[in-house]
């Protein structure tokens, strides 16, 4: 019974997760399975990948073949490097303490780029909300202007109409008599 290490689809339609599993290579997709040895996530950023590594090193080790997103992952997570240094350890190019130390800095270097790519998300979010922040207080002063340029030119307005209705009235002196000629 030839093995393969493939993903089974769960989830709703467009939100789509995976559970990692051994299976049948002549089982279907969703179908029966031998084993399940993880899950994974693409729709968080950075996507989230759930993994038994000895369960998966174990099968990768007994002839499980991966399809290529499976092989994907197992590689991100160093399934395929830890079997790598494994079979050099088998080979005789190097003990099983030197592959130790071989991993654990790979391992170091993986973790410390996934922080970084972390980090970095964190800080475009963080300076696109500012960017937009920004963009909303201009808007807000341009508004707060427009609507005080339309109140000055009521009060304007109202003025004017006010000292037209208040015209003060002057009334004429009645006028003196002058003496008629005689």
């Amino acid at each position: 019974m030839p093995a393969k290490i493939r993903l089974q689809r769960h989830g709703r339609k467009g939100y789509a997760y995976y559970h990692i599993v051994i299976a049948d290579s002549r089982a279907p997709r969703d179908g029966k399975f031998i084993e399940r040895i993880g899950s994974y996530n693409p729709n968080t950023n950075p996507a989230t990948i759930e993994l038994k590594f000895d369960r998966a090193l174990y099968w990768m080790q007994v002839g499980a073949q991966p399809t290529d997103t499976t092989k994907n992952i197992l590689s991100a997570e160093g399934v395929l490097m830890k079997k790598h240094l494994l079979e050099g350890v088998k080979k005789g190019a190097f003990d099983a303490a030197e592959a130790e130390v071989r991993f654990e800095a790979w391992k170091l270097t993986k973790e410390t780029k996934l922080t970084k790519t972390k980090e970095q998300l964190i800080a475009e979010k963080q300076a696109d909300a500012k960017a937009r922040h920004a963009a909303e207080v201009e808007v807000n002063k341009a508004k707060a202007a427009e609507v005080a340029m339309k109140k000055a030119e009521a009060i304007a307005a109202a003025a004017e109409a006010e000292a037209a209705n208040a015209v003060p009235v002057v009334e004429a002196a009645p006028a003196e008599e002058t003496p008629a000629a005689e």
